[in-house]
């Protein structure tokens, strides 16, 4: 059939033009983010790491500061993105009000895991959405209880190097793991972002996850 009998001709229907998939941009440049998200069939379309200070404020507890990073992570990037989702994420560990951040070196690391050692803490992530005229966030937060760590042992830790760009120093998902006697909460948070609270908010702002 030619085009010009295809536009005369009733029955003749054309398929409506597909529509784009909305974009989804990851706020962050942790692969262990990113890796997170793919676990539950989330695929970015471009990885976008903000650039904020991250030091607390003065009496800042670690909620409120876990909460006011993530957000401005994602306020950050959608300015530079309005019309796709953003997804930003930030994690504190705390011992009390005491935050524990990025250990800028051995040193620091090695303090860190000492406060740690044969004690409770909890990890705060705060997760924020941007959507196009909308936006959601939460915070989750989870409980972890270390053994008592030797001196022998943390030297180890040290000398690995997992420490490096961890808050709290260590890394749940590696040796770490075997410090950690109990988890109560969300293990992916530890990690460094709670699957179920982010798909929860992608559901809801009405970004489309693969069940």
């Amino acid at each position: 059939m030619s085009a010009s009998s295809a536009l005369s001709d009733p029955d003749a229907r054309s398929e409506p033009p597909a529509r784009d998939a909305p974009r989804l941009v990851l706020a962050s440049a942790s692969p262990r983010r990113l890796d997170l998200l793919r676990q539950i069939g989330v695929e970015p379309d471009l990885i976008e790491g903000a650039d904020v200070d991250e030091t607390p404020a003065p009496g800042e507890e670690p909620r409120r500061l876990a909460a006011r990073l993530a957000k401005a992570k994602a306020d950050a990037v959608a300015a530079r993105h309005p019309q796709a989702f953003v997804l930003a994420a930030d994690t504190v560990v705390a011992v009390g009000r005491r935050v524990l951040g990025k250990a800028g070196d051995a040193d620091a690391a090695r303090a860190h895991l000492g406060l740690l050692s044969g004690r409770r803490h909890k990890v705060f992530t705060g997760i924020a959405l941007r959507g196009p005229g909308a936006s959601a966030a939460r915070v989750v937060v989870t409980a972890v209880r270390f053994k008592r760590l030797s001196a022998a042992e943390i030297d180890a830790y040290i000398a690995a190097g997992e420490w490096r760009g961890k808050a709290g120093g260590y890394a749940i998902q590696g040796r770490a793991g075997a410090f950690a006697i109990a988890i109560n909460g969300s293990y992916s948070n530890v990690v460094g972002l709670p699957l179920y609270e982010c798909r929860v908010l992608l559901d809801g702002l009405g970004y489309p996850v693969q069940a």
